[in-house]
């Protein structure tokens, strides 16, 4: 194989996917799948996507298409597992974007099949491979933090419940598996993936069934009568090493927005976002160093796009692979279920 020819299912997220894999030469982007026919056309032409293209309404007969080597899935976090099992088991590599699933029993499923099948499999994970959390999490392999004690995690909107997709209220959604998987992802990875043991939360839904606390403020009373996920939660993972995560999500509250990771080491603390800090004692005095790091978005896409390929055509080892995001999600979804149980829940490995 010189290049790996792509299949995006899901006009959503799949165009910022999409535009990774454009700027990254030795992928080619030569199918797109989404139940809406116009959403692809007008993608295909917006971004100006080479033909030849082909144009899939059903993610089943696509994944049959042997011209095509690799799936990005990008669909609701319901349909995630289905589609990308179909193009496990049709031997195309899977790209999937966060969170890995809707539930644990279908994540393991997923991650057994696709280990079981040896294709490559990974997560699309925005957050991870930002400039600033890459930088963190090397400074933190070096041991430049010491030991990585304590870590807070937090993502925070005003009025920002999505409205354009049901899927998003409906249960197997909720604002911690749209949000909060973003930043206790990158805190997991940033503290060395540490084993997880239990978690204990509180979650709930204040704004969303009452048809407030939407994108752009606008009223949604339709949406509130599908309502069945959480709108805010905020719980704390200790790890088998000690380590503790305090992590909260809030798709609407009465705060500012808010997004922001803080790792507590033993020998330096990071906020890593907006700006990046590090905050060390050097001779007895606090000495802090800020590095302004401009947003990249399409230089994350372009990171994200170009591992895959190198994992497909070079062997390169997977820096994300599905298992991590299996990993997430039993810990998102303990949070959940202690704030349902109001018990603490125990993890296992």
């Amino acid at each position: 194989m010189e290049e790996v020819r792509i299949a995006i299912v899901g006009m959503g997220i799949g165009k910022a996917n999409a535009r990774g894999f454009l700027n990254t030469p030795r992928a080619r982007i030569v199918a797109l799948c989404d139940i809406d026919a116009e959403r692809m056309h007008k993608l295909a032409t917006e971004l100006k996507i080479p033909e030849p293209l082909a144009f899939y309404t059903d993610y089943r007969e696509m994944c049959r298409d042997r011209s095509i080597d690799a799936v990005f899935v990008g669909t609701p976090n319901q349909l995630h597992v289905p589609v990308a099992l179909e193009a496990v088991r049709n031997d195309k590599h899977v790209l999937v974007t966060k969170p890995l699933a809707d539930a644990v029993a279908p994540a393991r499923d997923l991650v057994a099949a696709a280990e079981a099948a040896g294709v490559v499999n990974m997560m699309s994970l925005s957050t991870r491979f930002s400039r600033e959390t890459q930088i963190v999490g090397a400074m933190a392999a070096r041991g430049e933090l010491g030991e990585v004690y304590y870590a807070r995690a937090r993502s925070v909107r005003r009025s920002g419940i999505p409205h354009w997709s049901p899927g998003f209220v409906q249960k197997g959604g909720g604002a911690f598996r749209d949000m909060g998987v973003h930043v206790l992802d990158a805190a997991w990875w940033m503290m060395g993936m540490p084993q997880p043991v239990s978690a204990v939360a509180v979650a709930g839904a204040k704004f969303g069934p009452r048809g407030i606390g939407y994108f752009d403020y606008k009223p949604q009373p339709a949406l509130a009568q599908q309502y069945a996920a959480d709108d805010y939660a905020g719980g704390f993972i200790r790890f088998a090493n000690g380590a503790g995560l305090q992590v909260e999500s809030f798709w609407a509250a009465h705060q500012p927005d808010d997004f922001q990771i803080e790792l507590f080491g033993t020998e330096a603390g990071v906020r890593c976002y907006n700006p990046l800090t590090v905050y060390r004692t050097i001779a007895g005095a606090p000495v802090d160093s800020t590095f302004h790091i401009p947003k990249d978005w399409e230089g994350v896409w372009n990171a994200i796009a170009a591992h895959f390929v190198e994992c497909i055509l070079d062997g390169v080892p997977c820096q994300a692979p599905l298992r991590h995001g299996l990993i997430v999600q039993e810990m998102m979804e303990a949070v959940l279920e202690s704030a349902e149980t109001g018990r603490e829940v125990a993890l296992s490995w």
